[in-house]
C-alpha cells in the first residue's frame, strides 16, 4: 500500500504503534539456540518460546524505573482488547488505501472482462492462451 495523504500517514503511525505494543508483549517467539549438521539433515534447537518483553526482562539489564515502567504499562494492557483496537485501526487504515492502477477490481473476472478499444479508438483483440489440456483431443 502506498501511503498518500498525512491522514493516512497518521493513521498508518497508530497501527505500528498498536502493533509494536502487541507484538512486544504478547507475541512469543522462539530462539535458535544451536544448528548442527548431521550428513545431509540439520538439527536444530530452539529455546522456549518468550515474548521480546519477557526476554529483556530476563537479562537484567533494566533499571528499577524501567522495569517499573515496562511492568506498569505490561498490566496495563489487555490482549483481547489490544488485538480489537488493532484490527479496527487497520480497517481505517485501508480506507486510506488507493486502488492499485495495474490490477483489476476483483469483481472482474480478467479471463472474460477486457477492454474493447483505447483511447484513440484503436481496438484491442484480447490475448489467448492455450493450455494442453485445452488443446488434447480424444477426451
Amino acid at each position: 500500500m502506498i501511503v498518500t495523504s498525512h491522514a493516512a500517514y497518521a493513521q498508518l503511525q497508530r497501527v505500528y504503534r498498536l502493533a509494536r505494543l502487541h507484538v512486544n508483549f504478547f507475541q512469543p517467539v522462539e530462539k535458535l539456540v544451536t544448528k548442527t549438521r548431521q550428513g545431509e539433515r540439520t538439527h536444530r534447537v530452539y529455546d522456549r518460546a518468550q515474548t521480546p518483553y519477557q526476554r529483556l526482562c530476563a537479562t537484567g539489564v533494566l533499571t528499577p524505573e524501567t522495569d517499573r515502567e515496562l511492568n506498569a504499562l505490561y498490566d496495563s494492557l489487555n490482549p483481547l482488547h489490544l488485538r480489537r483496537q488493532l484490527e479496527r485501526e487497520l480497517d481505517r487504515l485501508w480506507a486510506f488505501a488507493a486502488p492499485d492502477p495495474h490490477r483489476l477490481p476483483r469483481d472482474i473476472d480478467p479471463a472474460t472482462s477486457f477492454p474493447t478499444s483505447r483511447p484513440g479508438g484503436a481496438t484491442v483483440t484480447p490475448s489467448v492462451t492455450l493450455s494442453f489440456e485445452s488443446t488434447r483431443t480424444g477426451g
